[in-house]
């Protein structure tokens, strides 16, 4: 998916994709402040009290039944996705392991300080929390999958099951987040309007983003960005790591816009 265009539902990803033309610096300072970004959008949505994101309403069921701490309960469950990597034959990568450990250990920081900043949030500022959550959501979606350097436990489990399955990314994808969402609902997570809502909206926000050069230099899925890039004198080909982590991008991008897709189809 590339700004201002819609890539098919099960189109092609190319075997060669440009490298982020950034330094490991910039790069990871991106991906921190991405994921960063991304749980404060989850601490903004549950807090608003409207229906959490898809695995959130999971999350919340499992931090109602068993008594743990969100953070432990994200990191559990994201523990448990990885594994089930194992015989998807994914490969995690930084970014991977950042995904799990920057949101476990800041999404308790993040609900307590949404709480004490909004502390008793009326009607309006509860519609407000979540449209935020879902804007700045997408914003750091594409900032953090933007750097190529790994995709999270469950956005790889959804990839995973599609090359191994032959299933479309829209069947795969809407099929995981219902089982979550309805396991999650059976657990007391809560499901509501913002739940369809982020389903709705969250693909547009990221491909709208993606148009912003300046954080997402190559897009998310490389297209139209060229494939050798110079560096002074010499030029540097992107390695199989960058390929193969664009090309898992492409499967996540794919996913977010059919998703909505399909939302708007209904």
């Amino acid at each position: 998916m590339t700004a201002g265009t819609t890539a098919p539902d099960d189109a092609a990803v190319p075997a060669v994709a440009p490298a982020v033309p950034w330094g490991p610096v910039r790069r990871g300072t991106q991906l921190v402040l991405g994921l960063l970004g991304f749980t404060w959008s989850m601490a903004m949505m549950l807090h608003a009290g409207q229906g959490g994101m898809p695995w959130d309403v999971l999350h919340q069921g499992l931090v109602r039944s068993t008594g743990l701490g969100f953070g432990t309960v994200v990191a559990l469950t994201s523990v448990l996705v990885l594994l089930a990597w194992v015989p998807l034959r994914q490969r995690p990568g930084i970014g991977t392991v950042a995904n799990v450990a920057v949101i476990s250990l800041a999404i308790g920081p993040c609900l307590a300080a949404t709480a004490w900043l909004v502390p008793d949030p009326g009607p309006v500022a509860r519609v407000a929390l979540a449209v935020g959550g879902i804007v700045l959501n997408g914003v750091a979606t594409a900032a953090y999958i933007g750097v190529r350097l790994g995709p999270g436990p469950r956005d790889g489990l959804m990839t995973g099951l599609v090359q191994r399955t032959g299933g479309s990314v829209r069947l795969v994808r809407t099929a995981i987040e219902v089982v979550v969402v309805l396991a999650g609902i059976l657990l007391g997570g809560t499901f509501g309007w913002a739940t369809v809502a982020f389903a709705l909206g969250v693909g547009p926000v990221v491909q709208a983003t993606v148009r912003w050069r300046w954080l997402v230099p190559a897009g998310l899925t490389g297209a139209g960005a060229p494939a050798v890039r110079s560096v002074g004198a010499t030029s540097q080909r992107p390695t199989d790591a960058d390929n193969d982590v664009a090309r898992r991008a492409r499967g996540i991008a794919r996913a977010l816009d059919t998703v909505a897709r399909e939302h708007r189809d209904h």
